[in-house]
Order: structure tokens, then sequence, then C-alpha cells
């Protein structure tokens, strides 16, 4: 990645995290609990009231991958 484009995601992580400020604590709450076996769920709300549901259960890549991005965002 070069260096423009990790500058532009910082940002982006900035602004996100300033409209969300709840969002960080809660994946520094959840980072220690993640492990292969672990279920995340997803729930979608439109303005609308529709709902659409889903989850998934994490695997050994699925880890190594989390670990992944978690060392190249440090």
């Amino acid at each position: 990645m070069d260096i423009k484009a990790m500058l532009q995601m910082q940002n982006a992580w900035k602004a996100f995290t300033e409209n969300h400020p709840k969002f960080p604590p809660f994946l520094t709450a959840a980072k220690g609990e993640i492990r292969e076996g672990t279920v995340l769920g997803f729930t979608v709300t439109t303005p609308e009231g529709k709902t659409i549901e889903s989850n998934l259960k994490l695997n050994a890549s699925d880890i190594q991958l989390i670990e992944t991005i978690m060392h190249k965002k440090k």
C-alpha cells in the first residue's frame, strides 16, 4: 500500500471514529474474545425499518486474516 493510500485510510478511520465514538471501545473489548469458533452477527436496518441479518463462524484462516489486518494497522 502506498503512502497516499495509507494517509487516506488513516483520515477515513479518524472521521469514522469521530462519527461513531463507541465503536473503537467495542473493538477493544471484543478483540480479546475473538478466536476460532466465535460467531460474528450482523444486522442492517434501513431508514425505512427493513432489517437484514446474518452471521458467520470464524475459522482459523479468518483469525489469521484479522490478526494480519490488526498488525498492519499499528
